[in-house]
């Protein structure tokens, strides 16, 4: 008797595959690419925070260092009073201080703001020439920093600031004015400002 055995080829059909498919490759890619991009997104985050925080710090010293100039200039009234012996030394140095007609008197930043330049040829008062001086129309120029100082001069080799810094005395009665720094700047789009608020009164 004879016995017929049949088999079947099966090297064609059960080809071992020797690369990556089409879709294989994609998804290994995207999981490259995500595994790239958080961390990348992260750093970009906290480089952005610690540069905003920079330039917050940078705003507070800008609005402080309006509030205590304009304490220096009610304190510079009170000494001159003092040297011409007034008989009421405080009363005749504030109201120098608010309504005066001499540089040394906020008048004009009392009816509108004002911007501070501590680099001003004329040095410390209110007007044309002098540290402070009323914004033009409602436009307060930006800040220059020139050799490590922020001004308002566009200095030969200064460079332009983010900064535009403005200061205002604001009536609260006869011997307490109200003085109000503030420093806005413009971050990726977004406007942040810091405000600064002090009272000053008479010495006495």
């Amino acid at each position: 008797m004879s016995m017929i055995i049949f088999t079947k080829d099966v090297s064609a059909s059960r080809a071992i595959p020797t690369g990556f498919t089409l879709i294989e490759a994609m998804i290994a890619i995207t999981v490259l690419t995500l595994s790239v991009a958080g961390p990348l997104f992260t750093a970009s985050r906290a480089i952005d925070a610690a540069q905003l925080s920079s330039y917050q710090l940078t705003a507070s010293y800008l609005g402080q260092e309006s509030i205590e100039y304009m304490r220096a200039m009610r304190d510079d009234e009170y000494l001159l009073a003092y040297k011409a012996g007034d008989t009421n030394i405080s009363t005749t140095a504030w109201n120098n201080f608010l309504n005066g007609s001499d540089p040394g008197s906020i008048t004009q930043c009392r009816t509108k703001t004002c911007t501070f330049d501590p680099t001003a040829h004329g040095g410390m008062g209110t007007g044309s020439g002098f540290a402070l001086n009323q914004c033009t129309g409602s436009t307060c120029t930006p800040l220059y920093l020139a050799g490590g100082v922020y001004t308002q001069q566009n200095y030969s080799g200064a460079t332009v600031t983010p900064f535009t810094r403005t200061v205002q005395a604001i009536d609260v009665s006869t011997t307490e004015e109200k003085i109000v720094s503030t420093v806005s700047w413009n971050f990726h789009g977004t406007p942040y400002s810091v405000v600064i608020t002090d009272h000053l009164t008479p010495w006495q």
